[in-house]
């Protein structure tokens, strides 16, 4: 381009130093920068380096945004909020949280004060992460510094007790929620649900669920699912499946865990046939199967000696070009070894599974 005359603009040294600094060459991006800087022309703003960043964190590869942060320093550059909060999160996504813990302390020694959405995300990474207590410390450090909670750090610290399995401190929390007058979402609330049932406390859920009702929460599919599970969880199969069948009446549309629940329990049940025809339904409605609905639906048929069925849902799978998963073929060749209940049925299987026989027969 210079070569031929032309000078480039701002635009093209912007796209250069993205280019750059997504391929990792900050060398590169560096003198680029200076030489816009030579030329008397703006350089990049914050929020050009924000977005970059973004992208190299969703994508895991947070030591390369990491860099970037250093080439705005070295620019003179000063980070902001944002920029720390980004780092924060992409070391919390990939596991890393040594790591993320410091870069919240680098932000404090640059001068900067970590706001509601910092500390909800290091929250969340220690819960995802299996640390909760760090994460209620790290809670409670907010609150000394008057920082009021919204319904994102509840939400977080819920979902973190309940993966924890501490019910009662999840309770307590949620309580503590609705008297301070924090805003109580929906997502919430399918926290608090599935969080519930998760536990071993599906009476209380569908006690909640009640009450939720009477107050004219409208669910989404999402809680919808969470308790066509706990009725049928609890044995009260016919309520789980009027709350199926009440779907579109009430404006949702059932999606592949819906129907994943559904044909699960119906087989344990015994109503193989009728899991067979909500499968067609589901299809016609527009709905595809997923991999993992598959497998789920191969491993119950398999439990209850329905060989030909899973033989049928497996010819499924590879008409998607799925694959079984660990647990379904560890499942096969238990009932199917030589020693299994169901050794003589092997040769029900499609064609492709008949390598079965011989893994079976090994073991």
């Amino acid at each position: 381009m210079v070569d031929m005359g032309v000078r480039p603009n701002a635009i093209v040294y912007h796209s250069l130093i993205r280019g750059f600094c997504t391929h990792g060459d900050l060398v590169k991006a560096k003198e680029l920068v200076t030489e816009m800087r030579n030329k008397a022309m703006r350089p990049p703003h914050i929020k050009f380096f924000h977005s970059i960043m973004q992208n190299l964190c969703t994508e895991g590869r947070v030591i390369e945004a990491r860099d970037i942060l250093d080439l705005m320093l070295h620019i003179g550059m000063r980070p902001d909020v944002p920029i720390f909060n980004l780092l924060i999160g992409g070391y919390c996504l990939v596991r890393e949280m040594e790591d993320a813990t410091k870069m919240f302390d680098d932000m404090v020694s640059y001068g900067l004060e970590p706001c509601n959405n910092t500390y909800g995300i290091l929250i969340n990474g220690y819960c995802k992460n299996r640390r909760i207590d760090d994460g209620l410390i790290l809670f409670k450090e907010m609150l000394r510094k008057g920082l009021k909670p919204t319904t994102f750090n509840y939400n977080v610290i819920l979902d973190g007790l309940f993966l924890a399995g501490r019910t009662v401190a999840a309770k307590v929390k949620f309580n503590e929620m609705v008297e301070s007058g924090v805003s109580v979402c929906i997502d919430t609330y399918s926290i608090v649900l599935g969080g519930l049932c998760r536990n071993n406390c599906t009476g209380e859920a569908i006690t909640l669920s009640k009450k939720l009702s009477t107050m004219n929460v409208k669910f989404n599919i999402a809680i919808v699912n969470i308790l066509i599970g706990a009725f049928f969880r609890v044995r009260r199969n016919q309520e789980a499946k009027d709350l199926f069948a009440a779907i579109p009446a009430n404006g949702l549309v059932p999606n592949a865990v819906t129907y994943t629940i559904m044909m699960t329990n119906l087989i344990k049940e015994g109503s193989v046939e009728e899991a067979d025809t909500l499968f067609l339904s589901m299809e016609k409605s527009g709905c595809t199967a997923n991999s993992c609905m598959l497998n789920h639906i191969i491993r119950r048929l398999l439990e209850r000696g329905e060989i030909v069925k899973a033989g049928n849902y497996m010819s499924k799978v590879d008409a998607k070009s799925y694959s079984l998963e660990a647990k379904t073929v560890s499942l096969l060749i238990s009932l199917l070894s030589g020693k299994g209940k169901y050794r003589e049925h092997i040769k029900l299987l499609p064609m492709k599974y008949q390598f079965l026989e011989e893994a079976a027969t090994v073991e």
